[in-house]
C-alpha cells in the first residue's frame, strides 16, 4: 500500500513538473510573436525616418516644446527642425529658400498673406494617412505600428471653435481635381492659428498720475480729453510730453491697423463679398444718416493729432517711433499688441505700466481688431499628411494649451478664451478676440500698408473735406490694385 501510494506520487509530480515548464516556454512563445508582429508594407514606409523642418517668427524653441514632444510620442519618426526668424528677416527670408527649392515643410504666414502665398501652399485634405505607434492588447501589451487615416479640421468646426474672422481668412475655395483636364473646385482649410492677437492701449501710470487722470480711457471721446491734458509743449511749441503716438502713418507703429480699426469701429465696410475696397463710400445702411462717408470722417478724427491748429495735436514728423517714446517716457499712450509687452519690459523695467482695452465710440458696437499668424504646409512637403497632421495637432484644444501657457498668448480657439481673461499679461487681448476684425488686403499687403501709411503722412493740415477724400480714394485705388 505505502509502496503504491509512493509510485503514485513519483508518477504525479513528475507530470507536474513538466506542465510547469511547459507554462513559462508558452507565455515566452506568445509574447515573442506578439513582439515580433510584423507592420505592412504601407506602414513600414509610413514610419520612415522623417525630417520635418518648422519655421516660425516671433516665439523661440521653448514655446512649442511640450507641442513637439507630445507629437513626436506618437510619432516617433518625425524629427522637428524648428528655426525662429526675426520679423524683419522672415519673409525675405522664407521667399528666397522657396525660390531655391530649400524651403520649409510647415511654416507660418500672416493672416493678410494667404493669397499672395497660395501659389506656395497646400491646402488641408480632407483626411491624413500615416503612421502610429499604439498599444495593443490588455494583460499582454505589445507596441504595434499601424496606418491611421485621420479626418482633418471641417470648415463647420472650424466656423464653430473659432472666432468668426479665421475662417475668412483660412479657407479658400481651391481646385481639387486629381485630372488637368476636369477643374472640380472646393472651399477647403489653407492654414490654422493657435494665437489671435489684437490692438490694446498700454498707458504709462506715473503720467496719467501727474495729469490728474485716474483711470485709462474707455472711449475715444475720453481719450481726447486726457491727450489735452496729458500734453505739454515749450515755449517754441515743441512737444515735450506726448499724449500718444497718433495722427500719422510713417512714425506711429502699426498705424494701418489703427486707422483700419477706427474706420471699423466709425461704421465703414472695409471691402465687399468680392475683396473690391469700399471703405471710401458710405454703407447702405448708413445712408442719409451720415454726411461724410464714415471711412473719412475716421481718417479725419486721427489725423487732428498731427494737427497743430486742433486742439488734441499731440504728435509730429519730429517725435521718433511711438513705440520708442513710449518706452522712453515721452508719451503716455501707446496703441499695440501682445507681442510688443516682453519688448516694453524689457527695455523699460521700471515702467509703471498699465494695459486696458482698445477706447470705443460711445454707444456703438464693441470693435477690436486683430493681427495673428497661421500654420500652413508647403506643397513641395515631402511629407505632407505628417505635415498637416501635425499643423491639425498643434492648433488643435489638446496640444495649443501649452503653447498658450508657454508663450503667453492669447487663445485662437473660443472654449480657451475664458480661463484667459484674468491673466494680468493677456486677459485684455483675449477679451477683445470675439469682437476683433480683419480685412483683405490683396496679394501685396505689404504695398495696400504702404498706400495707407502714405495717406496718413499726407492728412494732418488737409481742411478741406474734398482734398481728404481724395487722398482717401487714391489710396483705395492704391490697395486694389494689388487684388491680383
Amino acid at each position: 500500500m505505502r509502496e503504491g501510494l509512493i509510485r503514485y506520487t513519483a508518477g504525479h509530480m513528475k507530470r507536474f513538473f513538466r506542465r510547469m515548464l511547459a507554462i513559462p516556454l508558452a507565455a515566452v512563445i506568445l509574447v515573442g510573436q506578439g513582439c515580433t508582429k510584423a507592420p505592412s508594407q504601407e506602414a513600414r514606409e509610413l514610419s520612415k525616418q522623417v525630417v520635418m523642418n518648422v519655421w516660425g517668427v516671433v516665439d523661440d524653441y521653448d514655446a512649442y516644446e511640450q507641442v513637439f514632444t507630445k507629437f513626436r510620442q506618437s510619432h516617433p519618426n518625425a524629427e522637428i527642425r524648428y528655426k525662429r526668424f526675426r520679423l524683419e528677416e522672415y519673409e525675405e527670408k522664407l521667399l528666397n529658400a522657396f525660390a531655391e527649392d530649400r524651403g520649409p515643410d510647415v511654416f507660418l504666414i500672416h493672416n493678410t498673406w494667404v493669397d499672395k502665398y497660395m501659389p506656395k501652399l497646400l491646402p488641408a485634405p480632407k483626411s491624413v494617412k500615416t503612421a502610429v505607434q499604439v498599444v495593443t492588447g490588455t494583460v499582454k501589451k505589445e507596441v504595434t505600428t499601424q496606418v491611421v487615416n485621420t479626418p482633418t479640421i471641417t470648415i463647420r468646426a472650424l466656423k464653430n471653435d473659432f472666432p468668426d474672422f479665421v475662417s475668412k481668412n483660412s479657407v479658400r475655395r481651391v481646385d481639387v481635381s486629381t485630372t488637368p483636364d476636369k477643374k472640380v473646385f472646393e472651399e477647403r482649410v489653407v492654414a490654422l492659428p493657435m494665437s489671435v492677437d489684437t490692438l490694446a492701449l498700454y498707458y504709462n501710470k506715473d503720467l496719467l498720475n501727474a495729469s490728474g487722470i485716474p483711470t485709462p480711457p474707455e472711449t475715444w471721446g475720453q481719450f481726447q480729453a486726457q491727450v489735452q491734458k496729458i500734453v505739454k509743449q515749450d515755449d517754441r511749441g515743441n512737444i515735450i510730453r506726448a499724449g500718444a503716438g497718433m495722427g500719422l502713418g510713417s512714425n506711429v507703429d502699426r498705424s494701418p491697423d489703427i486707422a483700419s480699426l477706427l474706420m471699423m469701429q466709425n461704421g465703414a465696410e472695409m471691402t465687399n463679398e468680392n475683396g473690391d475696397t469700399t471703405f471710401t463710400r458710405t454703407p447702405q445702411a448708413l445712408e442719409g444718416l451720415r454726411e461724410i462717408p464714415p471711412g473719412l470722417q475716421a481718417i479725419q478724427f486721427y489725423a487732428d493729432f498731427a494737427n497743430p491748429a486742433k486742439a488734441v495735436y499731440t504728435w509730429n514728423r519730429n517725435e521718433p517711433n511711438s513705440l520708442d517714446a513710449f518706452v522712453q517716457g515721452t508719451s503716455a499712450f501707446y496703441l499695440g499688441y501682445n507681442y510688443s509687452l516682453p519688448l516694453i519690459r524689457a527695455r523699460a523695467p521700471k515702467l509703471n505700466l498699465g494695459i486696458t482695452n482698445v477706447p470705443q465710440i460711445e454707444n456703438s458696437p464693441e470693435v477690436n481688431f486683430a493681427n495673428y499668424w497661421m500654420w500652413t504646409v508647403s506643397k513641395k512637403s515631402a511629407s505632407t499628411d505628417l505635415a498637416w497632421l501635425f499643423v491639425n495637432d498643434m492648433t488643435g484644444k489638446d496640444l495649443v494649451t501649452s503653447y498658450l501657457k508657454a508663450a503667453k498668448r492669447p487663445a485662437a480657439r473660443k472654449a480657451l478664451l475664458t480661463e484667459q481673461l484674468e491673466d494680468e499679461d493677456i486677459g485684455v487681448f483675449s477679451s477683445q478676440v470675439l469682437t476683433a476684425k480683419t480685412w483683405y488686403r490683396g496679394k501685396d499687403p505689404k504695398s495696400a500698408d504702404q498706400a495707407l501709411i502714405e495717406l496718413l503722412d499726407a492728412a494732418p493740415g488737409v481742411e478741406e473735406t474734398q482734398d481728404l477724400n481724395e487722398l482717401l480714394r487714391k489710396a483705395s485705388e492704391r490697395i486694389e490694385q494689388t487684388r491680383f
